[in-house]
């Protein structure tokens, strides 16, 4: 009887990975024929390799909100806070910098401060007292909204002198493009794609090689099995949404890397691109499928179409929404059918 036992339960974490593995790759395939179309029919910018990297400098920041939310998701929850976080942390980090004579160390240690009190916060009213995680998070969202403007109401451009120079930072890349004169110029990444690749491999080891990795998606597959099987599942969850949070703190600071100024209205909408990017990239509503190399194809997918759609001449707004809902409904479907499958099976 023990040994069926442990073989169900390696059959269904084999199953779990399976239908990871099989949304990773159809996100990646999308992505890549997406990108070879634009190449091939577009053409353009699509043809240097600039462009492809200006996909990652501009989106460094959602490739960690990303991550963040996809650990919730994982899990089950789901946190619509991290835009306004992010506007959070980049005005705080501003103010501190120009008003309060601070240094770049102070103000990284304010924006992970900030990441980590709204992670805790959020966290004990979703873990521990069972509070819905949209409820939790939607008046997160009102909270941090409300207090980027009580730290400053209009925006700025940040003066200090080291940070302007830490925003300035370019990485140079052996690869890059001819110009109209016959120079070379090599192409770059900012300091803020280094953060988010290195959050991407962080966060892949840790879901796939940990003890806390195999608990989040335990926790979100059946959270009553987990918790049989002896996991915290209360814990876990509190785990999830700290860390999303501190991840926000992060993704935050990339954000003003990027920007260079404080606004009220910075990464306004940021929180729906980090649970579409995560849906993209196979991460399951339900909970329990996910995985972090999809989260980041997913960025990159959600990027590059409303690249496509800019270039074409739809420079509306509302082409670029309907395409996004477009995308996010074909892998609702995909999802539903893997779903579908995984019953088939059982």
């Amino acid at each position: 009887m023990m040994k069926k036992v442990a073989l169900n339960r390696r059959t269904g974490r084999l199953s779990q990975m399976t239908d990871t593995n099989l949304l990773l790759t159809i996100t990646i395939v999308v992505f890549f024929a997406m990108y070879l179309a634009a190449m091939l029919f577009i053409g353009r910018g699509f043809l240097r390799v600039q462009t492809f990297l200006n996909i990652l400098n501009e989106n460094a920041a959602l490739i960690i909100l990303s991550c963040g939310m996809s650990l919730v998701m994982i899990t089950g929850g789901i946190d619509i806070s991290v835009g306004k976080l992010t506007a959070l942390v980049c005005m705080s980090a501003a103010v501190n910098l120009d008003y309060n004579g601070g240094s770049i160390l102070t103000s990284i240690l304010i924006a992970l401060g900030i990441g980590l009190a709204f992670g805790i916060v959020q966290g004990y009213l979703v873990a521990y007292l069972d509070i819905q995680p949209f409820i939790v998070t939607l008046g997160g969202m009102f909270f941090a909204k409300g207090m980027t403007t009580i730290v400053n109401a209009t925006q700025f451009n940040v003066q200090n002198e080291a940070f302007v120079a830490l925003k300035n930072t370019r990485i140079y890349l052996p690869v890059g493009s001819v110009n109209r004169l016959g120079k070379f110029v090599p192409a770059y990444v900012e300091i803020g794609v280094v953060v988010a690749i290195v959050t991407v491999i962080v966060l892949f080891i840790l879901l796939r090689w940990t003890k806390l990795g195999r608990s989040l998606y335990a926790v979100g597959g059946n959270s009553q099995s987990a918790n049989m099987l002896g996991i915290n599942v209360r814990r876990t969850k509190f785990i999830a949404h700290l860390l999303c949070g501190l991840l926000a703190g992060i993704g935050g600071y990339v954000y003003f890397l990027h920007v260079g100024s404080g606004a009220p209205s910075h990464a306004s909408g940021a929180e729906m691109n980090a649970i579409a990017s995560s849906i993209i990239g196979g991460t399951m509503l339900t909970g329990g499928v996910g995985n972090i190399i999809g989260t980041f194809f997913g960025v990159l997918s959600l990027s590059t179409i409303k690249n496509i759609v800019a270039l074409l001449g739809l420079d509306d707004a509302w082409w670029t929404n309907i395409t996004v809902a477009a995308m996010i409904c074909i892998f609702l479907v995909v999802q539903s059918a893997v779903l579908l499958r995984k019953k088939d099976r059982n």
